[in-house]
């Protein structure tokens, strides 16, 4: 069985491209809060290896894990779904 298909993928919006071959995309979903029962929307930031420098800010990219690529990158670019306007 192949493993590289099974690693974990994110959808969300790059908030920074300003690193040479690196962006920085937060994550957005909504968590119910486990006392109050209100919905909270929480936020990581990944970053991310962009081999050809192509996302700009606003861009809503998917990325998938993969190996230590440096200190803080543990994700690569796999797809951007749509330009920022």
């Amino acid at each position: 069985m192949e493993t590289r298909n099974l690693r974990k993928e994110r959808t969300g919006v790059v908030t920074s491209n300003k690193m040479d071959k690196s962006i920085t995309v937060a994550i957005k979903w909504k968590e119910k809060h486990p006392i109050y029962g209100k919905f909270v929307n929480k936020t990581k930031k990944y970053h991310a290896h962009d081999e050809k420098n192509e996302c700009n800010i606003g861009d809503t990219v998917r990325i998938m894990e993969t190996r230590p690529l440096s200190k803080t990158k543990r994700w690569r670019l796999v797809q951007i779904i749509e330009r920022a306007k």
